[in-house]
């Protein structure tokens, strides 16, 4: 059995960590593994509904997606979470609990995610601040604490979503935990699937309405399954129509 690793995202909001997470996802099930990615929306969403934004429901938040990804990892599997988590103590008390744990720190100056911020986020944090009003929004009125051992970092603010994929994979490899020669731009990744150019312009579309890349707007969109979707994503990633937005 292969041995299971948690691939850990953090960044700023904006920063192109879900994004750069779910592409990665999509490249190791090419390869056979099994893959549960954690984003943190869709966490927020069941795991951990009903909790705020305090620092103490941010930390029980991180906490459930960490013993999620313990499990799966124990179990062979590739845990890919893809959550802020702003705080360096809890990524660290998970990166204990898991072992093998590889923190991928997706670097992006908060000017560059505030012009990517479709949904105003950022906008209405600083509005908030400046009414006085505090929204504990990352980045605006509350940290976040960069990485101070990260095994991976990607500045998102400079490559493409394909750079990005190729040095996360080369990292895992040395690091041993994808099999000799599953590094990127080996020849079983299946960049030239063809997809037919009309449901490359509804997935556009669809990316557009929802703000962001990721195979989950695809699935409920088009209503198309994970493979597919993962093919799309690769196709405009080749002609340069994705880029990082979550």
């Amino acid at each position: 059995m292969p041995k299971g690793f948690t691939l850990w995202f953090t960044g700023l909001s904006g920063s192109g960590k879900s994004t750069l997470a779910n592409a990665v996802a999509q490249e190791l099930q090419k390869q056979g593994r099994l893959i549960d990615l954690l984003d943190g929306d869709v966490v927020r969403q069941h795991l951990s509904k009903g909790l705020g934004f305090s620092k103490e429901d941010r930390d029980t938040n991180i906490r459930r997606i960490g013993f999620v990804a313990h499990l799966i990892t124990r179990h062979g599997g590739v845990a890919i979470t893809a959550a802020i988590s702003p705080y360096r103590a809890i990524r660290d008390e998970n990166r204990k609990l898991i072992g093998d744990f590889v923190e991928v720190y997706a670097k992006c100056p908060i000017e560059e995610c505030e012009k990517r911020d479709v949904k105003g986020l950022y906008k209405k944090a600083r509005e908030a601040v400046a009414a006085g009003k505090g929204m504990q929004f990352t980045g605006v009125d509350d940290p976040y604490e960069e990485p101070s051992k990260a095994e991976i970092v990607v500045d998102t603010s400079t490559c493409t979503v394909q750079d990005g994929v190729k040095i996360i994979l080369d990292a895992l490899n040395k690091l041993g935990y994808l099999e000799a020669g599953a590094a990127a731009g080996d020849d079983h990744r299946a960049h030239h699937e063809y997809v037919p150019d009309e449901l490359l312009k509804k997935a556009e579309a669809a990316f557009k309405k929802a703000g962001k890349v990721h195979t989950d707007v695809l699935l409920k969109e088009l209503h198309i399954g994970f493979s597919t979707a993962a093919h799309v994503i690769d196709k405009l990633a080749e002609q340069g129509k994705v880029s990082f937005k979550g």
